[in-house]
């Protein structure tokens, strides 16, 4: 039966979630129409920018994205950890990054002294703030209404730009995880827009390679890789395992370099049991493989009975590819 948006974005089941937003109509968001021959790439570098300005004052964390001509991916992790943290200031700075907040939290802002009744209606204000910046409906709102009101207005229309609501996949284990990355990262190339991760525009896998070269740390939006062993909340990967299987994957993507690729599977799937054409299929088929939970079998079956499903949808697919 179909399962409301709050029991499909439920943290207590995972914090690591897969969401795509296209355009209506599959209008152009970015790159050159060919029909009119106008080039609106210059679109990739707003939602870029939003969406990096955005997880800087969220408690979310990007772990990829892609920016496509009409569409773009996101796979986020709610850090909850971050916001519970927060102070009031703190909840207060964030939330006037992207609105202007209320009177009563720019007094307090400004140095105000609030008395006993402003003090308790302004923790009203932060609690429910404090929910809304760890929150994915906020977050895709926020990136998504931005983008098209200055589309729009380029454009010189009005109207919806996006399909309605995104679109989001949970992402229950590593294998999930893992393949959902890299079906992201690998966007630009399965499309032919680009040859190589290191080449692929507005993507992480770009983003986390150059501050490689240069020695320098990724952008802060960017969730960090801590590796399996580590205490750190974090992608449970290094960041050199998950680039080589990148890469790996990217020659197998592209044709027309079958015979440079390294007949060995990347030392990260042999941990994570994936076989060489089940890692194939989901790095390559991961949205129409898989509905709204994605992970091993198990675990699917264990959320189906959690939210109460009267008939247990296939799980065919999951055993099949991730176990």
């Amino acid at each position: 039966m179909p399962q409301p948006r709050k029991n499909l974005i439920c943290l207590s089941d995972t914090p690591f979630y897969h969401c795509v937003s296209r355009c209506v109509r599959r209008a152009f968001l970015c790159g050159i129409d060919a029909y009119s021959g106008e080039s609106y790439e210059h679109r990739r570098d707003w939602l870029e920018s939003k969406l990096l300005l955005v997880a800087d004052a969220f408690a979310i964390k990007l772990c990829a994205y892609a920016i496509m001509n009409n569409h773009y991916h996101v796979v986020l992790n709610v850090r909850s950890d971050m916001a519970l943290s927060w102070s009031t200031d703190e909840v207060i700075e964030r939330w006037h990054r992207l609105f202007s907040g209320t009177p009563l939290s720019q007094a307090f802002m400004a140095g105000a002294v609030l008395d006993k009744t402003q003090i308790h209606q302004l923790d009203i204000e932060v609690a429910l703030w404090r929910r809304r910046l760890m929150d994915i409906s906020w977050f895709m709102r926020i990136v998504n209404e931005s983008i098209a009101r200055q589309a729009n207005a380029e454009d010189q229309c009005s109207g919806r730009f996006w399909e309605g609501r995104f679109k989001s996949q949970a992402l229950l284990d590593d294998q999930a995880l893992l393949a959902c990355m890299a079906y992201v990262d690998l966007n630009p190339i399965r499309a032919g827009i680009a040859d190589s991760p290191e080449t692929s525009d507005h993507t992480a896998i770009q983003n986390r390679l150059n501050a490689q070269k240069t020695s320098s740390t990724p952008q802060n939006q960017l969730e960090q890789f801590v590796g399996s062993r580590s205490q750190e909340i974090g992608l449970p990967f290094t960041l050199a395992d998950y680039v080589e299987l990148v890469d790996w994957t990217g020659r197998i993507v592209r044709d027309d370099k079958r015979g440079s690729i390294n007949p060995n599977l990347p030392p990260i799937l042999d941990r994570l049991n994936f076989e060489k054409d089940a890692w194939h299929t989901v790095a390559t088929q991961f949205e129409s493989q898989f509905k709204q939970w994605v992970g091993a079998e198990t675990r699917l079956r264990r959320i189906y009975k959690d939210k109460n499903y009267q008939r247990i949808p296939s799980t065919t697919r999951h055993k099949a590819l991730l176990g």
